[in-house]
């Protein structure tokens, strides 16, 4: 971090007490927080796991609002803030560990996650992509989608690996859209599939649901 940013950054709050035993979850948002938004209104609530601190890469995002209405310490982390990803993540990472978080969220980040914060946090950070997993990886997927004129679009809830949604599924759900033209079409159809399996997952890690293949690691056993 450059010297003028050596002073820790503030946050809006401490830390949520939760139950002993209880997830307690670290979310990362870029955008306008509509994930984030149902994981606070189902496992949040319901108290089958905690929203601890909720991170930011974009200072002014939408997110971090509805974060701040729950309660929940926030946080931002401006790329030009630092001297590089790296210590960037790092911030990130110390920051959450010290809101006591076990399992971190992706709800909409839209940076990758340097190598460090992935070993900080190690089979323990989660995300949710606009696609069918490993078909169209990366920031477009709808729109690259779109562009192969497929007909059936889906939702993959997967662990975080070094790669570019490359980790383990969790959990899968196709929708058909035969005549589907637009992004915002398909998007609207696919961010209500978003809201219920990103809680989905998180309750299925909580619970101890979910075990990696012994004989292919890239696999996940869902179990009751």
């Amino acid at each position: 971090m450059r010297e003028e940013d050596q002073e820790k950054e503030e946050d809006n709050g401490e830390a949520l007490s939760a139950e002993p035993g209880l997830l307690r979850l670290g979310v990362l948002v870029s955008g306008a927080g509509t994930n984030l938004q149902a994981i606070l209104d189902t496992v949040h609530v319901r108290g089958e796991a905690a929203v601890v601190a909720v991170g930011s890469d974009v200072a002014a995002a939408a997110a971090l609002a509805r974060a701040a209405a729950a309660g929940v310490p926030t946080s931002t982390f401006v790329s030009d803030r630092y001297d590089d990803r790296a210590s960037r993540d790092a911030a990130m990472a110390d920051w959450l560990t010290e809101h006591g978080a076990s399992l971190v969220v992706l709800a909409g980040y839209m940076r990758l996650l340097t190598p460090g914060f992935l070993a900080r946090f190690p089979e323990a950070v989660i995300n949710v992509h606009p696609s069918l997993l490993p078909a169209f990886p990366g920031p477009d997927a709808i729109g690259d989608a779109l562009a192969h004129g497929v007909k059936v679009f889906g939702v993959t809830v997967h662990f975080v690996d070094e790669g570019v949604d490359s980790g383990p599924i969790i959990l899968q759900r196709a929708v058909e859209l035969p005549g589907a033209r637009t992004a915002e079409e398909v998007h609207a159809r696919l961010r209500e599939l978003e809201h219920q399996m990103l809680p989905e997952a998180i309750r299925l890690i909580a619970r101890g649901a979910l075990s990696f293949d012994a004989t292919s690691p890239r696999r996940v056993i869902v179990g009751s």
